[in-house]
């Protein structure tokens, strides 16, 4: 790492310090007392929204009532406090300066741990590319894009699925045989369920595999940057695209691209009504799954650290980046050979509270990487969502990371590589700031796998060693 990059990093430290710190001086400052309550009451109102979430979901009736109007009326009294002791304009100011400095403290770490997003490979165009299509993915998104029409016109072979009359295809065994008549490319157009089976057989044969975003939600489609609005674009890659070699997991013997999920979300995914009304079913759900978990009790072994009786695990192909690794987070990266595992135990509004306001850091919430999972029960079969599809397989059930098994096609213009802005570490923004050695022996970017000596941004990544965070 050049000089001047620190440099930059001191200083943009400062700034984060001096801006922190002023958020508080402005309040305290403004009227003494006054400005105390404000900050107690906005304290008070954040743990109090989110026990009242907590109850929203573990309780049912009068109880989720009151829950949610506690949700509500948590900010909403940090509002009135506000209100009532006219700080209006130094709230306000309290909370730009906070926002500044959280943004100059992330801007400082990125200044000696830059993000490295996945290196791509030169790709020449397949000469006999076959594309498996499900018409009713995504509500038909192969029709009303004309998917089928465009990849035949750049000279691919479509396959169709017959999805009339309810009969499943075994799309693998179509994979194979598109295989075996000499195609040079496989891809799906899909969801993830669908996509993950396909790749296993491109994986087999070494075959580079084309992602069509035309599932529901598509996970793996995001997370590779494409654009899940328009999966025609995706198509330029038969023409003008580029390789990313990406991991590949596997769940006794199945292969998955994002998410294996155990305990309370795998119990409700198994519900018949799960598929027309996600919501409403999870909702339903949750106050049997949560208030004494009456599942199955996991007992779960990643790498040398073990999680006792979590209610919920989720592991994941390549770990999940930011605070909230339950809510919304992204991979950056799906390449660093690594398992990402969450294990939540909640069982109380205060320990919900915390997990929403200290994320990762909460006590109920267990992050770390593995390479490997194992995940045993005190039953002989143990309900499982891989990819979101319900399965129930015996236990122990074991999941494990391929680095690097799958050649991805994707094209060179990908409109959603993710840039995931993560929590700052104020250890790192007090050492930068201080000139001092960075905290806990870490190297900048020590959880990214460097590259080969000599190695250009095109090369392959080698093997990532594991990390283990939270």
């Amino acid at each position: 790492m050049v000089s001047s990059g620190y440099s930059r990093a001191r200083v943009l430290a400062w700034l984060a310090l001096v801006a922190v710190a002023g958020s508080f001086t402005v309040l305290a400052a403004a009227s003494g007392a006054s400005a105390l309550l404000v900050v107690l009451v906005g304290v008070v109102g954040l743990a109090g929204a989110a026990a009242g979430l907590w109850l929203a979901v573990s309780r049912r009736g009068t109880v989720r009532t009151l829950g949610v109007l506690l949700a509500v009326c948590g900010p909403a009294a940090v509002l009135a406090a506000c209100t009532a002791v006219g700080l209006w304009t130094e709230a306000l100011a309290a909370l730009v300066l906070w926002t500044a400095g959280g943004a100059c403290a992330r801007w400082a770490v990125r200044q000696v741990r830059p993000p490295r997003p996945m290196r791509a490979i030169r790709s020449r165009r397949p000469d006999r590319p076959v594309l498996i299509m499900n018409p009713r993915s995504g509500g038909g998104k192969v029709g009303r894009f004309r998917l089928a029409e465009r990849a035949e016109a750049l000279g691919a072979r479509v396959i169709l699925l017959d999805t009339a009359g309810g009969v499943r295809q075994d799309v693998t065994e179509l994979a194979r045989q598109a295989v075996a008549q000499g195609a040079d490319l496989l891809g799906v157009a899909g969801g993830d369920g669908t996509q993950a089976l396909v790749a296993e057989v491109a994986a087999e044969h070494g075959l580079p595999f084309l992602v069509l975003p035309a599932g529901t939600r598509n996970h793996f489609a995001m997370d590779l940057g494409l654009d899940r609005a328009d999966p025609s674009r995706t198509l330029a890659a038969l023409t003008d695209g580029e390789e990313l070699r990406v991991d590949l997991g596997r769940v006794s013997g199945r292969p998955f691209v994002n998410t294996v999920s155990f305990g309370v979300y795998a119990q409700v995914v198994q519900s018949p009504e799960y598929r027309d009304a996600k919501a409403g079913t999870a909702l339903d759900a949750m106050p049997d799954l949560l208030l004494g978990y009456s599942g199955a009790r996991l007992d779960v072994r990643a790498d040398d650290a073990r999680l006792a009786a979590p209610q919920a695990v989720l592991v994941s192909n390549n770990p999940y980046a930011g605070p909230q690794p339950l809510g919304g987070a992204r991979r950056p990266r799906l390449d660093l050979g690594t398992l990402g595992v969450v294990g939540i135990r909640v069982e109380s509004a205060a320990q919900a509270a915390e997990v929403a306001l200290r994320g990762t850091r909460a006590a109920g919430l267990d992050v770390l990487t593995a390479r490997r999972v194992t995940v045993r029960a005190d039953r002989p079969t143990i309900p499982v969502a891989v990819d979101g599809e319900a399965l129930s397989l015996p236990a122990p059930v074991d999941c494990e990371i391929r680095p690097g098994a799958l050649r991805v096609l994707v094209p060179r213009d990908r409109p959603g590589v993710p840039v995931v802005r993560e929590r700052p570490d104020w250890r790192w923004v007090v050492a930068l700031a201080l000139g001092r050695p960075l905290p806990t022996g870490q190297t900048p970017a020590a959880d990214e796998p460097p590259p080969a000596d000599g190695t250009s941004p095109t090369d392959e990544p080698p093997p990532a060693g594991r990390t283990r965070n939270g």
